[in-house]
């Protein structure tokens, strides 16, 4: 697809890996419009990188419907790409985790962003077109100690992935998974601040890279899924 006026949707978008992503994508010529709960935050962000601010929290179902009104409204009428990129975790023991870790983690992860797509594609159907890039993990992939809480919802997320690409490719519509490995942000972080960058990890620019590579492939074919490993890790 032409990046150039292309109407996107990114959550999560206030830092990390969904900001130097709309970052990226908005100095190309994109209309992108940011979410994320921090409104204050949210919306310093979006006057320093010529983004769209919205403040959505993921887990209030209730008001998708109306939100994604609204947003396809500010951008224009239509949309054309959602980054489905919010997401938080907990790294429980199996013998420490709760049922509410469980729950607080899911209802991000799993069931806001499937409720939050299930409007969005409202959209990408009637027009008969459309990009959705999940952002999971290589946790998705290989489970890891301590990850029961968060790796299974990365592992729910390639499920529906794979789910949404049967459903919709005679839609016209690409549905591509993003597995980061370790990236140095705020994931995770009791303070939300940025981690300091370290040469042998992975920086939010190199998502953001991949993310508008998978984009910019002729709409005629689409990359179903797409792991980023730090080079060196060691």
């Amino acid at each position: 697809m032409n990046l150039q006026n292309a109407r996107i949707l990114v959550t999560g978008g206030s830092s990390g890996i969904g900001k130097a992503t709309a970052q990226l994508l908005a100095a190309h010529g994109a209309k992108v419009v940011l979410t994320g709960r921090n409104i204050d935050k949210l919306n310093a962000v979006a006057k320093e990188i010529n983004c769209i601010p919205v403040a959505l929290d993921m887990t209030d179902y209730d008001s998708f419907e109306s939100q994604t009104k609204e947003i396809v409204k500010l951008l224009g009428g239509g949309i054309d790409v959602l980054i489905n990129n919010a997401g938080i975790g907990e790294f429980a023991t199996l013998e420490t985790l709760t049922i509410q870790q469980f729950e607080q983690v899911y209802s991000t992860n799993v069931f806001g962003l499937a409720m939050l797509t299930q409007q969005v594609v409202k959209y990408f159907i009637a027009q008969n077109k459309g990009n959705i890039i999940n952002i999971a993990s290589t946790a998705g992939k290989k489970g890891l100690a301590h990850g029961t809480v968060y790796a299974s919802s990365k592992f729910a997320l390639r499920g529906m992935t794979e789910c949404w690409q049967a459903e919709l490719r005679k839609n016209n519509v690409r549905v591509m998974l993003i597995n980061p490995s370790e990236v140095t942000t705020a994931f995770n972080q009791a303070d939300r601040a940025e981690r300091e960058e370290v040469a042998n990890k992975l920086r939010s620019e190199e998502i953001a890279h991949s993310i508008k590579a998978v984009l910019e492939m002729d709409d005629r074919g689409f990359i179903p899924e797409l792991t980023v490993w730090a080079t060196n890790p060691y």
